[in-house]
């Protein structure tokens, strides 16, 4: 058996499009849909996913628009992502998008704040 905990460090790592890409294979090669699986857990949970939101420790960087200074809020993407110029470009251009997802709420709100400083405007979820 693989060990979970590398596996897991090795997740934490990808970038957001990395992680759209690993998702896409998954579904590929196992002939399911994530969304199908999201959408089927609160039902299974019943009355428990009301206080699972309450204590929310995982929050997603929204970008939800460049606020007319669409180079430096792709040059800030590029720096907190890594991605590379196109790839910022083509995520800035397709907001809303994710920037950064299933962090911790003190990196989410440290990302946010860099996010706007650059003239963005971003949410968290």
């Amino acid at each position: 058996m693989a060990d979970l905990n590398s596996l897991v460090d090795a997740l934490s790592e990808l970038t957001v499009l990395e992680a759209a890409e690993l998702s896409k294979l998954l579904e590929e090669k196992w002939g399911v849909s994530a969304a199908a699986a999201v959408a089927a857990a609160p039902a299974a949970g019943g009355g428990a996913a009301a206080p699972a939101a309450e204590e929310q420790t995982e929050f997603d960087v929204i970008l939800t628009g460049d606020g007319g200074k669409k180079i430096n809020v792709i040059k800030e993407v590029r720096a907190l992502t890594g991605l590379g110029l196109t790839e910022a470009k083509t995520l800035v251009e397709s907001a809303p998008k994710a920037v950064k997802e299933g962090v911790n709420k003190e990196e989410a709100e440290k990302v946010k704040k860099q996010l706007e400083e650059a003239g963005a405007t971003v949410e968290l979820k």
